[in-house]
C-alpha cells in the first residue's frame, strides 16, 4: 500500500482528528471566498457602476453572469477530472478564482468586466461543485453531515459577514481594493489547501463501468425529484429575495438603518439553519427539505399577507432559517438518492442550483415591473408551495446519506 493510500484510508476511521477538521475548515473558508465573490458587486455596486462608467443595472448583471458561469461549470467537470487530485484541483480553481477578482479590480469597463466574472464562475463552480463531496470524504463516517454543513455554512456566512466586510473595505478604501483583497484571500486558501488537505482521488463510485453506470442512470427518480424541487424552491426564493428591500419598506415603516439590522437577523438565522437542517438532513433529508420548503412558503405569504414590523420579524426570521438549511439539506438528499455517483450528482446539484438564482432573480424582476412587488411575492410563494407539493406527490431517496455507501 502506497503512503497515499495509507493515509487516505485513514480517513474512514471512527474519530475524526483535529488535522482532518482543520482541511474541513479549509473547504469552509474557499465556499465562504468564493460566494462573497460573487455577491460583493450587491455591496459596492453604486461605485463600481461609476468607477467603470456604466449604469447599476449593467454592473448588476455580473451576477447573473458569475451564476451562469457557474451553473455550466459544475455539472460538467467531474466528468473531466478523471483520477486528479482533488486537493490540486481545488486549489487550482481557487486560483482561477484569484484571477477573476484581479481582472474585476483592473477592469475598466463593462467587457473586461463579464471576461472577469466568467473566469470568476468558473472557479466558482469548481469549487462549490466539489466542496461537499471533498468535505465528507475528510471525516469519520459519522461525522459525514456536519463536515457538510460545515462546508455549506461558508455559502450562508459570506451573505452575513463576507458581503458586509467586503461592503466597508470599499467604503473605505475603494471597490477595486475590496476585490484585490478577496484575490489576495483566495490565494492563501489555494496554498492552504496544497498543505492541509490528503490527496483524494476520484471516490471508487463515480469510477463505475460504463455497463454499471448504464444500469443506474444519474437522473434517477429521486434525483429528479429533488432537482425539480431545487429550481422551484430556489427560484422562488431569489425571485423575492431579490427585491426583499423595497418589500419590506412598502410593507412596514421601518427605516433603511432598521432594515439592514432585519436582513442581519435573516443571515444570523440562516446560519442556524444550515446547522439544524444539517442534522436533520443527515437522517432525513427528504422530510427536512420538504419541511424547509413549507417554511419558505409560509415566511413569504406572510409578508404577502401582511403589514407591520411584526408580521416582518417573523416572516424575515422563519425565511432565513429555511432558506440557510436549503443547500445542506437538498445537498444531502442529492447524496442520499445517488451515494453511487457522489462528484456527478453534486456538481449537477450545485449547477442547477446557481441556475435556479439567475432564474429566480429574472423572474422577479419581469413580475414586479410588470405588477409589482405584492404580485411577485404571491407568484414566489406559489412557486415555493408547488415544490412542496412536488416533493410530497413524487418519489424521493429512500438511502441514508452519510451511510457507507454514500462515501
Amino acid at each position: 500500500m502506497t503512503s497515499a493510500d495509507s493515509r487516505s484510508a485513514s480517513i474512514h476511521e471512527n474519530r475524526t482528528t483535529p488535522r482532518q477538521w482543520l482541511a474541513v475548515g479549509v473547504v469552509t473558508l474557499a465556499t465562504f471566498i468564493v460566494v462573497t465573490s460573487e455577491m460583493l458587486p450587491v455591496g459596492v455596486l453604486t461605485p463600481m457602476a461609476d468607477g467603470l462608467g456604466i449604469s447599476a443595472g449593467a454592473a448588476g448583471t455580473s451576477l447573473t453572469v458569475t451564476g451562469l458561469a457557474s451553473a455550466v461549470t459544475a455539472p460538467v467537470a467531474p466528468r473531466f477530472l478523471g483520477d486528479l487530485d482533488r486537493r490540486t484541483v481545488l486549489a487550482a480553481a481557487m486560483l482561477v478564482l484569484a484571477l477573476g477578482n484581479v481582472l474585476t479590480m483592473i477592469a475598466g469597463g463593462f467587457g473586461v468586466l463579464v471576461v472577469s466574472r466568467v473566469v470568476l464562475g468558473i472557479g466558482m463552480g469548481v469549487v462549490w461543485g466539489l466542496a461537499s463531496a471533498v468535505a465528507i470524504r475528510l471525516v469519520a463516517p459519522r461525522d459525514a453531515a456536519l463536515a457538510v454543513s460545515f462546508a455549506v455554512s461558508g455559502v450562508a456566512s459570506a451573505s452575513v459577514l463576507g458581503v458586509p466586510l467586503g461592503t466597508f473595505v470599499g467604503n473605505a478604501f475603494g471597490w477595486r481594493v475590496a476585490f484585490g483583497s478577496l484575490a489576495a484571500l483566495a490565494l492563501a486558501v489555494a496554498f492552504a489547501m496544497l498543505f492541509g488537505l490528503p490527496k483524494l482521488r476520484r471516490p471508487a463510485g463515480d469510477g463505475a463501468s460504463h455497463a454499471i453506470s448504464a444500469s443506474r442512470p444519474l437522473l434517477r427518480p429521486a434525483v429528479v425529484t429533488g432537482l425539480v424541487v431545487v429550481v422551484l424552491l430556489v427560484t422562488a426564493h431569489f425571485a423575492a429575495y431579490t427585491y426583499v428591500r423595497p418589500v419590506l419598506e412598502s410593507r412596514t415603516d421601518l427605516s433603511a438603518d432598521a432594515i439592514a439590522l432585519l436582513l442581519l437577523l435573516y443571515g444570523v438565522f440562516g446560519l442556524a439553519g444550515n446547522f439544524v437542517a444539517g442534522a436533520a438532513a443527515g437522517r432525513r433529508p427528504r422530510h427536512t427539505v420538504l419541511l424547509l420548503a413549507a417554511g419558505i412558503t409560509v415566511a413569504i405569504a406572510i409578508l404577502a399577507g401582511f403589514g407591520g414590523v411584526l408580521a416582518a420579524v417573523a416572516a424575515i426570521a422563519l425565511w432565513g432559517v429555511a432558506c440557510g438549511g436549503l443547500s445542506v439539506g437538498a445537498q444531502l438528499w442529492m447524496r442520499a438518492a445517488a451515494p453511487d455517483r457522489v462528484e456527478q450528482i453534486t456538481g449537477l446539484y450545485v449547477g442547477v442550483f446557481t441556475g435556479s438564482i439567475a432564474l429566480g432573480a429574472a423572474c422577479g424582476g419581469f413580475v414586479v415591473e410588470a405588477a409589482g412587488v405584492l404580485p411577485m411575492l404571491w407568484v414566489a410563494a406559489a412557486l415555493a408551495g408547488a415544490s412542496l407539493l412536488v416533493g410530497l406527490l413524487r418519489p424521493g431517496p429512500t438511502r441514508d446519506p452519510v451511510g457507507p455507501d454514500a462515501r
